[in-house]
């Protein structure tokens, strides 16, 4: 079964400089970044990321708000002019994320998914092509307060709210369910079975693609990065640590989720418990094959999976 049919690849791994007033420095991931193609938390208690303002640094154009850096997260927002701004962050496991940075004045969140340890948070405008020059620069030790932090809130890339229709469906699908294997099997079977691959928007998506939740619960369709968003909101929203995962299957770039159970601790290589068995819980793949036989072998197999970012 040719797997390139039900995967969505986006590569921009360019090379570009970057110079501040200081000194100059090579920087290959900045030119675009890669898109790959309980009864849970009642929505009183519904957590959010917010900018709490007790521990902030700031330059004319820049304000990064790391009060709540336990939670997993910082805040970063820019006030400048420019209208090509990337955000570059850097944590113990030296490997860079690189974001497009929101323009219209307000916060954007984003994960310490590299959990304890530093992290060097830069932004950078653009020059021209591909040059870029930082414009800030800042170094965070983070010491969160459990490894699941990261894991549990909507950020930049998974972006939701208690009002959003994903996560009252979430709701909806788990209120009978009273163990989180239960969740996660209702969740994960109300994704591949009511969403379809959308090849169109796999020919024509830009590598600024953020998934619109709300609307990929309209259309019920999307490509890698809509369905492990989906199932990464629906999955946090019950209080369920969900990681949205980048990387490989094979040589295709691709996303897919790893998730946790007190059950089952982190499930990574294999993750869909079908009652008998567990499978990777790769949403498109198994979507799109309608299950078959042969495209669950090949999503059982972790070693088909090569992870590069968790979100």
């Amino acid at each position: 079964m040719p797997l390139l049919v039900f995967a969505f690849v986006l590569s921009f791994f360019s090379a570009c400089s970057v110079s501040n007033e200081n000194a100059s420095q090579s920087c290959p991931d900045i030119g675009e970044f890669d898109i790959p193609l309980a009864l849970g938390t009642p929505e009183a208690e519904f957590k959010a990321a917010k900018a709490s303002g007790t521990a902030v640094q700031r330059s004319d154009k820049v304000v990064l708000d790391y009060s709540n850096t336990v939670d997993g997260y910082v805040m970063i927002k820019y006030t400048g002019l420019n209208t090509k701004v990337k955000t570059q962050i850097t944590g113990s496991s030296g490997v860079t994320y690189t974001y497009n940075q929101s323009l219209a004045g307000g916060y954007d969140v984003y994960s310490l998914s590299d959990g304890n340890g530093d992290y060097k948070i830069s932004v950078f405008e653009n020059i021209s092509g591909k040059s870029y020059s930082m414009i800030f620069s800042f170094t965070i030790t983070v010491t969160l307060k459990d490894e699941f932090a990261p894991f549990l809130l909507s950020n930049k890339y998974v972006n939701y709210s208690a009002s959003s229709k994903v996560v009252l469906k979430s709701f909806e699908l788990c209120a009978s369910k009273k163990t989180t294997l239960e969740k996660i099997k209702a969740i994960y079977e109300y994704v591949i079975e009511n969403f379809t691959y959308d090849y169109t928007l796999a020919k024509t998506v830009q590598s600024s693609y953020i998934p619109d939740l709300d609307a990929d619960m309209d259309k019920k369709s999307g490509i890698c990065f809509d369905y492990a968003a989906i199932m990464t909101a629906m999955l946090r929203a019950q209080s369920i640590p969900t990681k949205m995962v980048f990387g490989y299957t094979g040589s295709v770039y691709h996303a897919w989720i790893s998730t946790y159970s007190i059950e089952s601790g982190w499930v990574t290589a294999s993750i869909y418990f079908n009652g008998k068995e567990w499978k990777l819980m790769d949403p498109t793949f198994a979507s799109s094959a309608k299950s078959s036989g042969e495209i669950m072998k090949y999503i059982g197999n972790g070693q088909n999976y090569t992870a590069k970012y968790l979100y």
